[in-house]
């Protein structure tokens, strides 16, 4: 049961019952595990020191604007889809400070921020996580500059992936090609089979480092029908996705739409809150901070989350460069879907449905992307006929 060897593409069991030696195991190895756990009426990621503190037997009911925790008929540990949070605060932190600086003796000196970061594992990261992750690696690692704070983070996490068993009313991953099975991006990846009387995990590993770990826990190999049960489970959870999008030559779409009427609607509605860049995983915008003392003697620099969706954002010499809600909403949804592809080759989108689920007033990037394609072949239709009409949108 115990040492077997866990090469990577091979599939294991472990019971329910040895699920905490994975905690215990990644302690012993000086990581400081982060996984979900419950508090504040919502799942959110945060330090776990053992499978007690996992949402066990509770799920969530999510919509436009709505977000329930709701108790589940069994006892799965990850019988959720995702909540407000998401990996993107530990990779890349809402507040870091870049510098500081201290007057002695009447010279300025500048003392440049240790870079320690501590080893962490991720406890139940979902495939569309695993998306926004690589989409960040794009933009921080990839490109011709380098965060070399993010580097470091990013390459002091271990993850422990977990196909989704369940699908969020706001979920649209398989529209984006981004889950439920997590098939990249993971260390270790599990999917959790409840049946009647019994409760395990099919494990496989994605590296090296997670074989290691796996070969380290009591684990035997899958028999077929346990590796059918997990597949089945993934399956279902593609089949249960409360929303869709037809993602077909979006960035065409939304570049021939730029003055289409629905900016206006949406517009309407919209309260320039930015909660859908806070718990969008793949918004990376900052702002820089000084700050100094009443004293004068120190002074700090600090990078902070900030968002497209605040006037100082787009602020130049002479005013903000979109200075409406027409505009920063446009700004927000175009880039995400369409310009994004030009800048990083990937949609900016993994179909987690957060900005649906968060947003104050249920503005759904799903309703706003169908709206303006149905309109637009409405208008290619007239076109072609000759028809001249306007569209309200």
């Amino acid at each position: 049961m115990n040492g077997e060897p866990a090469t990577t593409g091979r599939q294991f069991v472990i019971e329910r019952e040895h699920f905490d030696q994975l905690f215990e195991l990644l302690a012993r190895k000086g990581y400081r595990v982060v996984g979900p756990r419950i508090r504040d009426g919502a799942i959110v990621y945060d330090q776990v020191n053992s499978a007690a503190d996992l949402p066990a037997g509770w799920t969530e009911e999510q919509e436009g604007g709505k977000y329930r925790l709701k108790r589940r008929e069994d006892e799965a540990l990850f019988g959720y889809a995702v909540g407000p949070h998401s990996w993107k605060k530990f990779l890349h932190p809402p507040n870091v400070r870049l510098w500081q600086a201290m007057r002695k003796e009447g010279s300025l000196e500048v003392q440049e921020e240790k870079q320690e970061v501590p080893k962490t594992a991720f406890i139940g990261a979902r495939s569309c996580e695993l998306h926004a992750i690589a989409v960040q690696d794009r933009v921080f690692m990839n490109g011709p500059y380098l965060d070399t704070s993010y580097r470091l983070r990013r390459d002091s996490v271990f993850i422990v992936a977990v196909n989704c068993g369940c699908a969020g009313g706001t979920c649209f991953c398989v529209s984006m090609n981004t889950g439920p099975k997590a098939t990249s991006g993971f260390d270790l990846v599990l999917t959790e089979a409840l049946e009647e009387g019994r409760h395990y995990f099919v494990a496989e590993s994605g590296t090296e480092t997670g074989a290691a770990v796996l070969a380290e826990l009591s684990q035997r190999p899958a028999e077929d029908r346990e590796i059918r049960s997990a597949e089945e489970v993934v399956a279902r959870t593609a089949g249960q996705m409360g929303r869709t999008m037809d993602v077909s030559d979006i960035k065409g779409l939304l570049y021939a739409n730029y003055e289409h009427p629905r900016w206006d609607n949406v517009a309407a509605r919209c309260l320039t809150c930015g909660n859908c860049t806070s718990v969008c995983p793949t918004c990376f915008c900052t702002t820089v901070e000084d700050v100094t003392d009443l004293s004068g003697q120190k002074a700090e620099r600090w990078q902070k989350w900030d968002s497209c969706f605040t006037m100082d954002f787009s602020y130049i010499h002479g005013g903000s460069v979109r200075s409406t809600p027409k505009a920063r909403y446009r700004q927000w949804m175009t880039h995400k879907l369409a310009t994004w592809i030009d800048q990083f080759g990937t949609s900016g989108c993994v179909g987690c449905g957060r900005c649906i689920t968060w947003c104050p007033v249920a503005i759904d990037i799903t309703e706003e992307v169908r709206a303006i394609r149905e309109s637009d072949f409405r208008r290619t239709k007239r076109d072609r006929h000759g028809d001249t009409g306007t569209d309200s949108g």
